[in-house]
């Protein structure tokens, strides 16, 4: 409640504001911080580490544990933690998608999670076991994630790094992330994405899709990653699409100057994927794809069948 009524404040305000959190450790449950704000810019400073409650069997409000709505000029910085207490759930979820599917749980926290955010820079914070996904962006424009680090158990189920749809003009610059599953995973809608020097593994690598799941899905464009490294990854580089269900274009995406250590699936562009194996081909990958790569033990001819579209 405190938080909540800190963030009142500082969206009210007319001129720029701060919102500090101190040394030590903090228990704190679901939190909405929401805009449209009248300040300027709201700086939110975490020095301690802020700890998300163990148990959320009680919580069915929602799916995030911080969210950020509709808020312009937004800075989260500071070298603190926000530890999201996974453990006590993965002992229990093998897959997110298994337990919604299943039994219709709805409230398995992300960890921070930006709504239609703004010029945002999100700087030298470290998620630490998500619950399930570290980070999402939905519907945002401008925001930078710089000397980021993302922890959790290679094993952890579904605990995407920072996943993105229907946004614009993303960077992820200069952080670590290792996790149980896509170090960075990118939805329908993205445009203008930069990945640039940021090391992955654990996990399962970067992966663009699945597209074409849903109706109405926007077109994937301008996706350059370069500078990167993944080590001891399931996958490397992914792209994966529905082949029966919805058109979604996806072109101009590069990937440069990758390093890959011990990665079991080096490139896979999959635009069979079809877990239920009752589908039809109409998604489309338009123009070329760039890759360099350098890779200990991987050849030029490995790469080349990975190319070819798969069913894993």
């Amino acid at each position: 409640q405190a938080l909540v009524k800190a963030w009142a404040d500082a969206c009210a305000s007319t001129t720029p504001a701060t919102i500090v959190v101190p040394t030590g450790t903090f228990l704190c449950g679901r939190t909405d911080l929401k805009g449209p704000c009248k300040a300027p810019e709201i700086t939110f400073q975490v020095q301690g580490t802020i700890s998300a409650p163990a148990d959320i069997s009680g919580d069915t409000a929602g799916e995030s544990w911080f969210l950020f709505d509709n808020v312009n000029n937004l800075n989260i910085n500071g070298n603190g933690v926000f530890d999201g207490q996974g453990p006590a759930i993965w002992k229990t979820v093998k897959s997110v998608a298994v337990v919604r599917m299943k039994i219709q749980v709805k409230t398995i926290y992300t960890t921070l999670r930006f709504n239609y955010v703004t010029n945002a820079l999100i700087e030298g914070i470290t998620s630490k076991d998500s619950k399930n996904f570290h980070f999402i962006v939905i519907g945002g424009k401008n925001l930078t994630f710089s000397h980021i680090t993302i922890t959790a158990a290679g094993d952890s189920p579904n605990t995407d790094g920072i996943h993105m749809g229907r946004a614009a003009q993303i960077s992820i610059l200069d952080s670590n992330i290792g996790t149980g599953d896509d170090c960075i995973s990118v939805g329908d809608g993205i445009s203008d994405l930069t990945v640039t020097n940021v090391t992955c593994g654990p996990g399962h690598g970067i992966a663009i899709g699945s597209l074409g799941m849903y109706p109405n899905e926007s077109p994937v464009k301008g996706i350059h990653v370069k500078n990167c490294t993944l080590t001891n990854t399931l996958n490397g580089l992914r792209i994966k699409s529905w082949p029966d269900r919805e058109v979604c274009d996806a072109s101009d995406i590069h990937f440069d100057d990758i390093i890959m250590n011990n990665v079991s699936f080096p490139i896979i562009v999959d635009q069979d994927y079809c877990p239920w194996n009752t589908c039809k081909n109409t998604v489309r990958i338009v123009n070329r794809l760039y890759c360099v790569l350098y890779d200990s033990g991987l050849n030029v001819s490995q790469q080349l069948e990975l190319l070819e579209s798969t069913d894993s």
